[in-house]
């Protein structure tokens, strides 16, 4: 039986920016070796497949090498695709069952919201050959449950760092994170995030890593709600606010393909 996809670009309001997802609603769970094979032949950055768990969506994110504990672009993508299509009632919230716990998405507004656990970190050393892997100068670096973040001392330099991603994929981590202090005043902070080990050599918009980049510019700007840019070449805007150990993840998506895979697993 074929099973129905979409393709939709998250953290964006206009299509061919943000990041894209590809997003299955499965009839059943097939096995671990056919999904990471689909996620393979999508190559996007993110497969999120989708089966139907009581009032709400068991939920996973697959990459094309690796299954990933937490996926906010791809959560994102799901609950755009399931409003769309008519698979989830619109204004009413959709909750997820995923690795990460219960996740749920609510429309307020223009945007999506997304009620994502918070991720703090805390300072360490600098893995052994990372500045130089990421062409940067860390004036701080920290580490959380899933990533490192790289904080630098300019917008500029976020923005130019031309990593090695051979080097970086040596460096233990799931991904790496390098931030900084907005210099336009219509954001916060910016930020790209990168993980060559995980199959993706720079992610144009990464919602779990927001997880962590609320608490950590939080913080240090006094603030709970911000406004950040993900500078990538698609580039994203991504809406956080802090509440307790939650994280408030907003943003905006489009649809731009659907489609059906015509070869199944039985």
């Amino acid at each position: 039986m074929p099973q129905p996809f979409f393709l939709v670009d998250a953290f964006t309001a206009e299509p061919f920016a943000g990041n894209p997802a590809a997003v299955y609603l499965l009839d059943r769970w097939r096995d671990d070796a056919w999904l990471q094979r689909v996620a393979r032949e999508m190559n996007q950055s993110e497969t999120a497949f989708l089966v139907r768990d009581g009032g709400g969506f068991h939920l996973r994110w697959f990459t094309p090498l690796i299954e990933v504990d937490l996926c906010g672009h791809a959560t994102l993508a799901s609950a755009h695709a399931l409003w769309s299509s008519g698979a989830a009632e619109r204004h009413q919230p959709i909750a997820f069952s995923t690795r990460s716990g219960p996740l749920i998405a609510t429309e307020a507004g223009q945007l999506i919201e997304l009620d994502f656990p918070l991720l703090p970190e805390e300072p360490t050393a600098a893995p052994p050959g990372l500045a130089q892997a990421l062409g940067v100068a860390p004036i701080y670096v920290g580490k959380s449950r899933h990533d490192l973040i790289v904080q630098v001392a300019s917008e500029d330099e976020v923005r130019s760092a031309r990593p090695n991603f051979t080097q970086l994929a040596e460096v233990a981590s799931r991904g790496v994170i390098i931030t900084a202090q907005s210099g336009d005043q219509a954001f916060d902070f910016v930020s790209r995030f990168f993980a060559p080990a995980a199959g993706i050599n720079e992610d144009p918009v990464t919602g779990s890593a927001h997880c962590l980049l609320a608490d950590f510019w939080g913080q240090r700007l006094g603030k709970n709600s911000l406004r950040a840019f993900q500078a990538s070449t698609r580039g994203g805007v991504v809406q956080v606010r802090v509440a307790g150990q939650r994280a408030i993840l907003g943003g905006q998506a489009v649809m731009v393909a659907r489609g059906e895979l015509l070869v199944t697993a039985e």
